[in-house]
């Protein structure tokens, strides 16, 4: 091997590698544009199902079938925004007129009153505080005149999402019109010995993320029903919204219920502030709790073993252990994605490994 043989070899690996750091970089900057594409790819499986039940049973036109499942779609999310953007200007309003420092005594009394109930004696309960400084660094650290700036900010930025929304509904009118659009995008970087197969995965794909994700409607929808009921029973205001925002939390597997549960138990709590705790804020937190508890044992026994079954179709510890490992590596964002991610993934080792014994045995419910 000669010199010149060896410098060749560097400056290609070079180049490979400085070529695969300029890809990174150009997929980095453009990364809004990735988010638009995936986002409408997700709306147009969702959209897939109506329109075709416009086209076959009610003799639409693909074209009026696809403009009106769009405007389907932009109202349910029209009536998600003016069902939260009302609430969040009347609440705005009145937290720019809230007196912090009797809120803050309100919160102290609760925290107080949990300490106290929960079997700590105001004696021994101050003692221990002064002892440690807990009441002193827990409560100096809880400044709630945060709340004000924070909601102008979630105001600003929902408002600057109009141009996401405006992108998002104009490529899935396209992705739905043209149901070939994305696939020929896709078979232009596919080898033409490879085309069929990248015709049957996107295929397969196409039908059990349809499912997924209209079963994950289903799934959200049915929480959303048991919570409403549960927080009108026990009376917290603004009870539908709260329960909406609840249930949509739950599209994060596992750690997502959690932080439901939280927002709907303290939102319950912080509501009545200023009553008693062991008569009135103890057990409206608790009916929330037991409506929490019969809204998961519906989801984790009915919901979500129907739509496993019937769109993914793989075994529970198989969905587990993927959704941990995607939460390690990437976070809350790679749990959302690690059950569609994953069925893409087995579909298309099936078509092109389906003589590999563990593909095989991964893929055998497919």
């Amino acid at each position: 091997m000669t010199s010149k043989t060896i410098s060749n070899g560097i400056l290609r690996a070079l180049a490979i590698v400085f070529g695969i750091c300029l890809l990174f970089y150009f997929l980095w900057k453009i990364q809004s544009v990735i988010a638009y594409l995936t986002i409408a790819a997700v709306v147009a499986l969702i959209g897939s199902p109506i329109v075709y039940f416009l086209r076959t049973t009610l003799k639409f036109p693909n074209l009026l079938a696809v403009i009106f499942t769009i405007l389907l779609l932009l109202g349910l999310f029209a009536g998600i925004f003016v069902l939260f953007v009302p609430l969040l200007t009347e609440q705005g309003k009145n937290l720019s007129l809230l007196d912090i420092d009797a809120l803050q005594q309100n919160i102290d009394s609760l925290y107080s009153e949990i300490i106290q109930y929960f079997g700590a004696s105001p004696q021994s309960f101050n003692q221990l505080l002064q002892e440690t400084d807990i009441e002193k660094n827990f409560l100096a650290r809880l400044d709630v005149g945060f709340i004000p700036n924070f909601l102008n900010l979630f105001l600003e930025t929902l408002s600057t999402a109009s141009v996401g929304l405006f992108s998002v509904l104009f490529i899935s009118f396209f992705f739905l019109k043209d149901r070939l659009l994305l696939e020929k995008g896709i078979l232009a970087f596919v080898p033409k010995t490879n085309e069929t197969k990248t015709k049957n995965s996107i295929t397969k794909i196409n039908g059990l993320l349809s499912r997924y994700f209209v079963g994950l409607l289903l799934q959200i929808f049915v929480l959303f029903v048991i919570y409403s009921i549960t927080l009108l029973i026990v009376g917290i205001e603004n009870a539908i919204v709260i329960a909406f925002l609840c249930a949509l939390f739950n599209v994060i597997p596992y750690v997502g219920p959690i932080i439901g549960g939280l927002i709907m138990i303290v939102l319950t709590m912080t509501s009545n502030l200023g009553s008693d705790f062991s008569t009135v804020i103890l057990p409206k937190a608790g009916y929330v709790f037991i409506g929490l508890a019969v809204g998961q044992v519906v989801d984790n026994f009915f919901s979500q073993p129907l739509i496993f079954s019937n769109s993914v179709k793989s075994h529970p510890l198989e969905i587990f252990l993927i959704i941990i490992i995607a939460g390690l590596l990437f976070g809350i964002v790679g749990m959302i994605v690690a059950i569609p991610g994953y069925t893409a993934l087995k579909v298309i080792l099936k078509e092109f490994l389906a003589d590999n014994k563990l593909v095989k045995s991964l893929t055998r419910s497919l």
